[in-house]
């Protein structure tokens, strides 16, 4: 068992193989939707219909998709090192069922719930719709577990702490161009080992050293584990 603890930010992308739509690549999911109607605090409150509607759909789709290759990959990970951590902005549970067990999510979970009014009520749902007139045990209406534009991100300290501690920071299938999510990586030691995989150039590798695997997701994680282990 290696001593380094792997920090990994994982975006869209990774769960794009898995045949989940990505939100701002072309024919994406936010090209079909208003994301101010759907996904922001003042969509919820102007017509929460039907952002229940959009996102009763996407937990269908979530439950249906299966892990992929690099979801199990970096779940393996785990059999290696000290301690892998996986920061994802992703709502989905693909990485718990691909077998990871420490997983971040930073804009929320979509097989959860919550009261509008008290954030701190929260329970699984797994695949289940939410409805009007569905009540948390406050009283107060259900909805779900995500974080909508215009509100905060109540994960990102701890993100923050632990990309701080991280030995070896690996980024997968995000472009970390959106904030708050995008300054994770300034807050990663000077000098350790960092890979990015992407099959495309990306603005991460004009700002520092990284090692860039140009490959899908699936197979770029693989060759990055054997690039690890050597």
């Amino acid at each position: 068992m290696l001593k380094e603890k792997i920090v990994v930010i994982t975006g869209a992308g990774i769960s794009a193989e898995s045949g989940l739509s990505t939100f701002r690549d072309s024919g994406g999911l936010w090209e079909k939707h208003n994301i101010n109607e759907v996904a922001s605090i003042q969509g919820w409150n102007i017509n929460p219909q039907k952002v229940l509607n959009f996102y009763n759909l996407r937990r269908k789709q979530a439950a249906a998709a299966q892990p992929n290759n690099a979801h199990k990959a970096l779940a393996k990970l785990e059999n290696h090192f000290d301690e892998v951590v996986i920061i994802t902005q992703n709502v989905d549970d693909l990485h718990e069922r691909g077998g990871s067990t420490k997983v971040i999510h930073l804009h929320g979970e979509l097989s959860k719930a919550r009261s509008e009014r008290d954030e701190s009520i929260i329970f699984d749902i797994g695949e289940k719709p939410i409805n009007l007139g569905d009540k948390a045990s406050d009283g107060a209406q259900l909805r779900p577990h995500i974080v909508w534009f215009g509100e905060m991100v109540p994960l990102m300290e701890k993100a923050f702490d632990e990309v701080e501690s991280a030995d070896i920071l690996i980024v997968i299938g995000t472009s970390l161009l959106v904030y708050p999510a995008a300054s994770l990586i300034n807050y990663s030691k000077p000098g350790i080992p960092k890979y990015i995989i992407d099959p495309a150039d990306t603005e991460l590798l004009n700002i520092e050293d990284w090692i860039h695997f140009k490959e899908n997701a699936g197979t770029g994680v693989d060759k990055m584990l054997n690039e690890l282990l050597r």
